[in-house]
């Protein structure tokens, strides 16, 4: 009898023991979360950002920075990103096809409402606004008098042949150069349109390889290169307020990631980014040193 029970008893243990080594498995899957990012200097300090912070808070993290907007929101849609974080503006417009102009609170509440159902969350916004912009040299800007989007329009349309600078992708999406144009009634010519790649835009603007160029409005590089951004007096571009967006299966599985990432989301608005992207892009410190400082400066690791 008593061997019998002791049989039972190792049998019960090495079943106790097989059930938690089937379990841990999906435990530690449930801990690891992959992160992206796109392929400019703000989604790579914010890709590194989040994976040095979930990383810090237990998660195993496989980050994968450096995409186009379309693939990497195809690969969140497709379950193969879990979370990065998305401008307002780029979810209504280019995602979902929204023309109607809107303000930043009904902006964020329309993309949450219509990406819900596409089983992706987002999160609290920040305040930090990356709209894209025109800039020029500050100094050329005043001395051909223009401050402002239509008194580039009204330059242009007078005849002077201005060069404007830009990534590929704002030449092609739907609201990009086109529409721009549109709104403002006047064209580059295609002739004045030089296409580069984001970080290019403003050393070409800098050296006055072209007169105009494509800028965030968060990118360090503006105030320390003396440039001036006209106003979007026609209000043409809408508000990108910057957003960790996640699969909602994996917030489901990991709802402390909320609370996680909101709480970096609140310590960011212009100046912020501003500060951190220049750190990058003009003292020369790289992606990782400067994530893990602003993390350690506000207390979050």
């Amino acid at each position: 009898m008593l061997k019998r029970t002791f049989l039972g008893f190792a049998s019960a243990a090495l079943a106790s023991a097989a059930l938690a080594f089937a379990v841990l498995p999906l435990a530690a899957q449930a801990q690891s979360v992959v992160v992206g990012g796109k392929n400019f200097t703000e989604q790579q300090l914010m890709a590194e950002m989040t994976t040095q912070l979930l990383k810090a808070k237990g998660f195993t993290v496989d980050k994968r920075a450096g995409l186009g907007t379309a693939p990497l929101r195809q690969a969140q849609e497709a379950g193969q990103i879990d979370v990065y974080w998305e401008y307002t503006g780029t979810s209504l417009i280019t995602f979902n096809k929204v023309a109607d102009k809107m303000d930043a609170t009904a902006t964020y509440a329309k993309v949450k409402e219509l990406d819900a159902a596409k089983g992706l969350v987002w999160l609290n916004p920040s305040k930090a606004n990356n709209t894209y912009a025109l800039a020029m040299r500050k100094k050329d800007a005043e001395a051909k008098g223009i401050k402002s989007l239509s008194d580039l329009a009204g330059k242009v349309k007078g005849g002077q042949a201005l060069k404007f600078g830009c990534n590929a992708e704002f030449y092609a999406r739907p609201d990009g150069l086109t529409p721009l144009q549109t709104t403002y009634a006047f064209e580059f010519g295609r002739e004045n349109v030089v296409r580069m790649d984001t970080g290019l835009v403003y050393q070409a603007l800098r050296d006055s390889q072209v007169d105009v160029g494509l800028v965030f409005a968060t990118d360090g590089r503006v105030p320390a290169f003396d440039f001036v951004i006209l106003t979007d007096d026609k209000g043409y571009f809408p508000t990108y307020a910057m957003t960790p967006v996640i699969r909602k299966e994996t917030l489901d599985k990991n709802p402390k990631l909320a609370e996680i990432l909101n709480g970096l989301s609140a310590k960011l608005d212009d100046a912020t980014m501003a500060r951190l992207n220049a750190s990058v892009d003009v003292d020369k410190k790289s992606i990782e040193e400067v994530a893990a400082g602003f993390l350690k400066a506000q207390s979050l690791v």
